[in-house]
């Protein structure tokens, strides 16, 4: 098995390869509601799928990230959240995940974001350039799991709605 890893804008022949992976990836975690496929569809339903990336090693899905827009309560616009990314259990700590959020991130700003934010673990963000501000937050998310990175603009203040879409896990 090649250790090359591909990563490529989603296509509509990868969905059900997608879904697969995410409902394995979030199998056995505690802090999963084991819905995020369900996210992916519906954001992907309602056109709000703003960027949406797979990893490919050997013609094979192996990872896959989410981004879609934020509404905050300032009115800033042009953030968006990364949501969800998964990893095949398999090949965890491998880098994989890693290069997706790297690679999501550049192709975001390279559409013009103003901005990104996570709700995710208090030690792996920090690593892509996210911080926890003081002046954002989602409600009912402890300040410790929620990040954001400015690329432009003002940094904007308030609380961050997701899409409707995440509705689905409680957001």
């Amino acid at each position: 098995m090649s250790e090359e890893i591909c990563i490529r804008a989603e296509n509509t022949n990868d969905e059900k390869a997608i879904t697969d992976l995410t409902i394995a990836a979030f199998k056995t975690l505690e802090i999963s509601n084991q819905t995020e496929h369900l996210i992916i569809e519906a954001l992907r339903k309602a056109n709000v799928l703003t960027l949406s990336l797979v990893a490919e090693r050997d013609d094979c899905i192996v990872g896959h990230i989410a981004f879609s827009p934020v509404t905050i309560s300032d009115g800033t616009i042009g953030w968006f959240t990364l949501a969800p990314v998964s990893v095949a259990p398999t090949l965890h700590k491998q880098g994989i995940g890693s290069a997706l959020i790297k690679e999501g991130l550049t192709q975001l700003k390279a559409k013009g974001a103003k901005g990104c934010c996570v709700v995710g673990h208090p030690e792996y963000y920090n690593r892509f350039g996210f911080i926890n501000p003081d002046n954002l937050g989602v409600e009912n998310v402890p300040k410790e799991a929620f990040f954001s990175q400015k690329f432009a603009g003002n940094e904007p203040e308030g609380l961050v709605s997701f899409h409707e879409s995440f509705s689905i896990d409680g957001f």
